[in-house]
C-alpha cells in the first residue's frame, strides 16, 4: 500500500465523518445560539436550559437524515471492502 493510497482512504473517511456529522452538529449549534441570545435578552443564565433543547433538537435531527447519514456510511464502508484486495497488495 502506497502513501498516496493511505491519503486517498483518509482523505474519504475524513470527509464521510464530516459530511455525516454536519446535520447534527449545525442543528446544536443553531439552537445553542438561539438559546444563548434568548439567555442573554431576558437575563437568564441558567446552564441546563440549552441541555433539553439540544438533546431534542439532535434526536429530532437523527430521525430525520438519520437514513441519510446511515446510507452515507454504509456505501464508504462498501468502497473500502470493495477495493480491499488493492489495498492489501
Amino acid at each position: 500500500m502506497t502513501v498516496e493510497t493511505v491519503t486517498s482512504i483518509m482523505s474519504q473517511a475524513l470527509y464521510c465523518v464530516i459530511t455525516t456529522a454536519a446535520p447534527a452538529l449545525l442543528v446544536s449549534l443553531v439552537i445553542g445560539l438561539i438559546i444563548s441570545i434568548f439567555q442573554t435578552v431576558t437575563s437568564i443564565q441558567e446552564q441546563t436550559l440549552t441541555f433539553v433543547p439540544k438533546v431534542l433538537s439532535i434526536f429530532l435531527t437523527l430521525i430525520i437524515a438519520g437514513d441519510w447519514m446511515l446510507n452515507n456510511i454504509i456505501a464508504q464502508m462498501q468502497n473500502l471492502w470493495s477495493n480491499f484486495t488493492l489495498y492489501v497488495k
